[in-house]
């Protein structure tokens, strides 16, 4: 189907590289016009760069912006929201994209370390879905969608990853709440849980030894997902297609988590 999100405002965190750019991608496909967030460092600007060339050719009539920011900076929420209006005029919806996800071992993990992931996969994104719902709902329209990701080892445990999966498990705890406190707004929250996706985050990791056909042999599937599988769960949420679906969480996984061979 296209045009699923025509005429749609989505702002995505986190769209330089990975999930956050797939879905970039998948929504102008679709129709939206987008305000992209990514850092303020070299990389992400040469690779926002080359993304917006390529949504351009997608379509030149869309709209595309971009802003650049650490979204755990206290006033970066309602900054966000507010240059978001300032290019678009609205905001129909939230990709909570961006994260950070450093393997370590459970007893070398500090503090520093904790506070960090936390800082930026749970606060930055419940203030951020704070800020979009208080426009959504005085913009008077049909409400909003806020699509969270979450993570596979929110529910899963992960020896490597102690620090970053209660970070993600709080997601899933924000989503459902915020999902029963925004309903009688119009505004969904729902949640997109990625499995093992290849991205430049865990391409490191996934390149130790054999470890990336091991961990393809355990899907059912038999293969890791990809950026494109992550981003089409997220447009089925954006859209119009989930419009009585939320406080609801996905598993975009190829089968792992019921695999227990």
């Amino acid at each position: 189907m296209n045009g699923l999100l025509r005429n749609k405002i989505v702002a995505i965190t986190g769209s330089s590289s990975g999930i956050g750019r797939a879905t970039a991608i998948a929504c102008a496909k679709q129709g939206a016009s987008l305000f992209l967030h990514h850092l303020n460092t070299s990389t992400a600007k040469k690779d926002i760069s080359t993304l917006q060339a390529e949504l351009e050719a997608i379509d030149p009539l869309l709209t595309h912006t971009t802003y650049s920011a650490d979204i755990t900076a206290p006033d970066v929420p309602r900054i966000f929201t507010a240059k978001a209006i300032s290019d678009h005029g609205r905001l129909d919806v939230l990709v909570n994209n961006a994260g950070i996800c450093t393997f370590s071992t459970y007893q070398n993990v500090t503090k520093e370390l904790l506070e960090r992931h936390l800082s930026v996969n749970f606060t930055a994104a419940y203030m951020l879905a704070q800020a979009a719902t208080a426009q959504m709902t005085v913009q008077g329209s049909d409400g909003g969608s806020i699509v969270n990701i979450a993570s596979i080892t929110a529910t899963l445990g992960s020896a490597q990853l102690t620090h970053y999966s209660p970070t993600k498990a709080a997601i899933l705890g924000m989503n459902v709440s915020c999902a029963v406190a925004a309903g009688p707004l119009g505004i969904r929250f729902n949640c997109v849980s990625p499995g093992t996706i290849e991205t430049t985050m865990n391409k490191e990791d996934l390149d130790l030894g054999d470890k990336r056909q091991k961990m393809a042999g355990r899907v059912p599937l038999r293969r890791l997902g990809t950026p494109d599988d992550v981003a089409n769960a997220v447009v089925f949420f954006a859209s119009d297609l989930s419009r009585y679906v939320t406080g609801q969480y996905l598993l975009v996984d190829g089968g792992g988590s019921i695999n227990y061979q």
